[in-house]
């Protein structure tokens, strides 16, 4: 009898500490976007940041883009020659990447790049006592450290997301119609006619502003509530990286199944 007390006691501790971490999340977020209005005022926070997250990432998202492209033009190429259709192999890469190669991986990339970086340097600004610092300043460290970066990875997310599927696009072109001799006006032609602006490159727009609200969100809210160790900003920062692909994926399946269910 004590045992199933036990059981049932656990599993409630753990309900409990569930829905209070998901209140504590959702009230970070309300904090993050009331005070949005420093972003107009001191637009020069984001800029900065958009340049540490955007391009100090650009190498790894491009040279991985770009890889996707090959291996893309290469099974392609292979898949479609079973039926004679290898003249679509411009519209396979470019939906691929748009729909949802591009978004996805570059959500996932930015995950393990940015992600981690935003979770450690707040964190090690806790366990240097910066935040403390500012508070004892009257200054809101929500408002200066936290609001600009989470508008700044919101920016850079769909930036980089665009970057890696023209990279691929460019991979796939170079496998198809440079090394396996794919007819270079078939290539392009078919990929103008079959890609729509709205279903597929607007769609996966909006697929990486969300991925990138997602990313960003759960790394700032990882460093925020890091314990002030090493040990705690190192468990912060695998955090944000387990629970930033679990969110990109699981957004991804419930965004497709919106966006392309008719």
């Amino acid at each position: 009898m004590s045992t199933l007390y036990n059981s049932i006691s656990a599993l409630g501790a753990y309900v409990r500490k569930n829905i209070t971490g998901l209140g504590m999340f959702t009230r970070f977020l309300l904090q993050l976007i009331v005070r949005t209005g420093i972003i107009f005022k001191r637009h020069k926070l984001v800029s900065q940041q958009i340049h540490f997250i955007g391009n100090y990432s650009l190498i790894i998202i491009a040279v991985s883009g770009l890889f996707v492209g090959f291996v893309l033009g290469l099974q392609g190429y292979y898949t479609l020659s079973r039926y004679g259709s290898e003249e679509a192999l411009g519209l396979l890469v470019a939906l691929s990447l748009t729909r949802e190669l591009g978004p996805v991986v570059t959500a996932l990339l930015f995950a393990g790049r940015a992600g981690t970086s935003l979770t450690a340097e707040i964190g090690l600004m806790k366990a240097g006592e910066q935040i403390a610092a500012m508070e004892v300043m009257a200054v809101d460290p929500i408002r200066r450290v936290l609001v600009p970066r989470f508008w700044a990875g919101i920016v850079a997310m769909p930036v980089l997301a665009a970057v890696f599927s023209m990279v691929g696009i460019l991979g796939g072109w170079i496998v198809g119609v440079l090394l396996i001799g794919v007819d270079p006006g078939v290539f392009w032609s078919q990929m103008q006619a079959g890609v729509d602006v709205f279903n597929d490159i607007f769609n996966g727009f909006i697929k990486s502003v969300v991925f990138g609200v997602a990313v960003t969100l759960t790394a700032l809210y990882a460093g925020w509530t890091a314990r002030p160790t090493p040990e705690g900003v190192s468990r912060a920062t695998t955090k944000t990286v387990v629970l930033g692909s679990l969110l990109v994926l699981g957004l991804d399946f419930i965004l497709t199944a919106l966006m392309f269910s008719n």
